[in-house]
């Protein structure tokens, strides 16, 4: 795979916006870090995106969550490791992602209701679209992640 164009050089205005969005998400936004590395690690398993699945693996592990935990994002359906709060928000991420195939049902919603305040609920609701924007460039544009040296 080769990267098709590098979007950064392309269109600079585009990338320091989506830059500022994620600037926000991550260090403004208030959302606690362990439930932004969930749901950017989680959208991007979804939509296939090698390179931001190995960014944010690899920044989960600096911010010291555990491999067991890294590794079990993507199916947290059958590990009872993920506590309700995570359950639900790892729910509305997949609804969120996958809005195109089919509406989000009322009781993932509720789901978040239950955990999460309307401010939370619409921050972490701006940071999955936000991933998704990354995730959509770097899919789209392939590309491609470091190798890491053994």
């Amino acid at each position: 795979m080769h990267p098709r164009l590098d979007y950064t050089k392309a269109a600079p205005d585009a990338f320091q916006a989506v830059y500022a969005l994620e600037r926000y998400v991550s260090e403004q936004s208030g959302i606690e870090p362990r439930l932004i590395h969930l749901l950017k690690l989680r959208a991007s398993q979804i939509n296939h995106c090698a390179y931001c699945v190995d960014l944010h693996t690899k920044e989960a592990r600096r911010d010291g969550l555990s491999e067991q935990w890294i590794a079990l994002v993507c199916v947290w359906r059958e590990s009872p490791l993920f506590d309700a709060r995570e359950r639900a928000l790892l729910a509305w991420v997949e609804a969120v992602t996958l809005v195109a195939v089919e509406a989000v049902p009322d009781e993932i919603f509720d789901g978040m209701r239950a955990h999460f305040t309307d401010e939370e609920i619409t921050k972490l609701t701006v940071a999955i679209g936000t991933i998704n924007i990354w995730n959509r460039l770097s899919v789209g544009f392939q590309v491609t992640h470091p190798i890491d040296q053994a």
